[in-house]
């Protein structure tokens, strides 16, 4: 089998070298293609594939694509690996980064809370299949060697307080808490570890990597978030999606404002509730923690490490399947054309 890896964002390479690992444990060919954002592929990475005559001359059997769209004139099936949970609510689905687009034949689920979901809309749409396989992203944190690299590199036996932010402006708390964040920083109670989205405003970035000191530790956007994940006692979120990984190592998140509560999270509404609920989240009370779990279990049941492998075995069930059930793709002939555009790719 051969694998083409399309990358159009730079939180898509976390995503995808899971998987590559699992492409060439299996003794597969593997690639990657990156449009439009930087090359951050190292000596330990696949080739890459840099032009779209050299795709189609590598000829992939299935493309895998973390992001919502991806070039119809590659060649191989499209599989949809996804970027993030699904943190709207279940009756915005439709509408939210999930939305179904005409693009992919195979949707990789992460857990019962999309997989139902994507069923409902495979019986309605007619032209993809769902398989339930877990995240790969989440397999190197499943599966890490050392959780506590970070807080050793920090050398610190205070609490760390992980913070990070959706970038989109309406519910971004990035700019309402920095100076809360300061001040409880300046208590010198706790370590705070802070990393925001790389499609944060600048100017958002640039403060927050400011108010680095001896209690804050700024890590860039883009880098591994993993030993982040692991070294924190307590997040504080407000509606990224991040804040589900977070929950899955079993630990509580304090939010500012989430548009989607719940009993699983400590949810404040004004700045000045922040040092209250950070307290109680460092507490880990018994009805906090049972929600947390029953939620995880919605979520991404798997805890295994081995999404990577699933994804590839519905990958290849799927080539080596009668597809003749399926509707033929919908024709979406602008975004068609707007794609051809993007890459300089005029054949139909």
């Amino acid at each position: 089998m051969k694998y083409l890896l399309f990358v159009n964002q730079l939180y898509s390479y976390s995503i995808l070298r899971p998987l590559q690992d699992a492409i060439r444990a299996r003794g597969d060919s593997v690639a990657w293609f990156i449009y439009d954002i930087p090359n951050l592929l190292t000596a330990d990475d696949a080739n890459e594939i840099s032009n779209v005559s050299d795709v189609k001359k590598y000829n992939p059997d299935a493309v895998f694509v973390p992001t919502n769209w991806v070039p119809d004139f590659f060649p191989g099936i499209k599989v949809e690996i996804f970027h993030g949970f699904n943190v709207v609510k279940r009756a915005d689905f439709k509408r939210g980064h999930f939305r179904i687009r005409g693009h992919f034949d195979l949707y990789c689920t992460q857990g019962p809370d999309t997989t139902a979901p994507f069923q409902a809309l495979a019986k309605e749409h007619g032209f993809f299949r769902v398989v339930e396989t877990g995240w790969s992203k989440l397999d190197p944190m499943f599966k890490c060697p050392n959780p506590n690299q970070l807080r050793e590199e920090l050398n610190t036996d205070k609490k760390i307080i992980f913070y990070a932010s959706t970038f989109s402006k309406n519910i971004t708390s990035a700019p309402v808490l920095a100076d809360s964040i300061r001040a409880l920083a300046s208590t010198g109670r706790w370590h705070w570890v802070i990393t925001l989205h790389p499609k944060m405003a600048p100017d958002i970035i640039d403060l927050y990597r400011s108010m680095q000191s001896e209690n804050i530790s700024f890590i860039e956007p883009g880098n591994e978030v993993i030993p982040l994940l692991h070294a924190a006692d307590a997040m504080l979120c407000d509606t990224s999606s991040i804040l589900v990984e977070y929950l899955l190592l079993n630990k509580p998140v304090v939010t500012y404002n989430t548009t989607v509560p719940g009993p699983h999270l400590l949810n404040i509404t004004e700045s000045n509730q922040l040092e209250n609920a950070l307290e109680t989240a460092l507490q880990r009370p018994e009805k906090l923690m049972n929600e947390i779990r029953e939620y995880c279990e919605r979520i991404h049941p798997c805890r295994d490490g081995m999404a990577s492998q699933r994804i590839l075995d519905a990958t290849e069930k799927f080539i080596n399947s009668d597809k003749s059930d399926l509707k033929r793709k919908p024709w979406n002939i602008m975004r068609k054309l707007q794609m051809r555009m993007q890459l300089k790719y005029y054949w139909f």
